[in-house]
């Protein structure tokens, strides 16, 4: 006696995520993620981050704002932000439930969504001992850094779970992906230099009591300017190469837009310095470095691209 045996289907760990309410929560995590930074440039830029005096409390004896409180309206915008960090853990804990609910088998993509989930509550940790501490510029700016890698990986989860798992060919000369790698470096060191720049000049958070690097605001702002002029340079090599090699036309599309949120960036730091920092070209700038880092992001992963029929399974964009 014969049985009957069920076609075998694709192996699941290798389809692109596309169930429609995870490529939504996909976008909501990245989008909450961009946001948390933004609003967190309104705390600093309205001089309320230390609106809520203590952490976890805002006030010894209350976790909310009290009429009593002296620091005004700063009280709110604090502690509006800090409500919006639950905003992202529950955004985050939704990004884990569906993907296990629709993607389980692509265990990098639920790896990645379970480091999300692990870095907001640790940056809710380090936004308490901004305050504890003061708001000292060096928690500060690395509080923003850990921001940036979190937008990173959103950004990563959105893109790469819409190509089909397992490692994919590179749709560009070798050599132009490792110069890419050059970009993502000196992505990380621009990055750096600009919280050292905010960390030197006027806007620190605090109304009353700013503290600050100790570096000459001067310095460290032509500093950033030199790497952002080779992180340029660096982007246009790889776009160039990326049109010339590519096999698809993706890589080069993906790296043009990484040109224009550079030229848009520069263009923003630029003025901003010119015109002595005024707070609504501080926070586009602050703005534009969280797209940029998006922009970066896909790029990278739109480096490799699926070929015959995986190819037709893939969500562009």
């Amino acid at each position: 006696m014969s049985a009957t045996l069920a076609p075998t289907s694709p192996d699941r760990a290798l389809r692109p995520a596309t169930h429609p309410w995870l490529r939504r929560i996909l976008w909501l995590n990245l989008v909450v993620e961009v946001g948390i930074v933004v609003t967190g440039g309104l705390v600093r830029l309205t001089g309320s981050g230390l609106g809520c005096p203590t952490w976890p409390e805002c006030v010894p004896g209350s976790y909310t704002p009290t009429v009593e409180q002296a620091e005004g309206f700063h009280k709110v915008i604090e502690f509006g932000n800090r409500t919006l960090t639950g905003l992202l853990g529950l955004v985050a804990v939704a990004l884990v439930v569906a993907l296990w609910r629709w993607a389980r088998e692509r265990r990098e993509l639920l790896l990645g969504a379970l480091g999300v989930l692990v870095g907001v509550a640790a940056q809710a940790v380090v936004g308490g001992i901004t305050v504890l501490t003061g708001l000292n510029p060096w928690i500060v700016a690395f509080h923003l850094l850990a921001s940036m890698f979190l937008i990173a990986v959103s950004a990563w989860l959105v893109w790469r779970s819409g190509q089909p798992g397992g490692r994919l060919p590179l749709a560009v000369h070798p050599l132009v992906h490792r110069l890419s790698w050059a970009v993502v470096a000196m992505t990380a060191v621009v990055l750096v230099l600009g919280t050292i720049v905010t960390g030197s000049g006027p806007h620190s958070g605090d109304a009353d009591e700013p503290a600050r690097t100790g570096f000459d605001p001067r310095t460290v702002s032509w500093l950033h300017a030199d790497s952002v002029m080779l992180f340029a340079g660096l982007v246009v090599a790889v776009w160039v190469g990326a049109r010339l090699s590519g096999r698809s036309p993706a890589p080069a599309r993906a790296w043009g837009v990484v040109a224009l949120v550079t030229l848009a960036q520069g263009g923003i730091g630029y003025v901003q310095y010119l015109t002595d920092l005024p707070e609504a070209l501080v926070l586009a700038h602050m703005l534009g470095a969280c797209l940029l880092v998006v922009a970066v992001t896909r790029a990278m992963v739109l480096q490799r691209q699926p070929v015959g029929a995986d190819a037709q399974t893939a969500v562009h964009g």
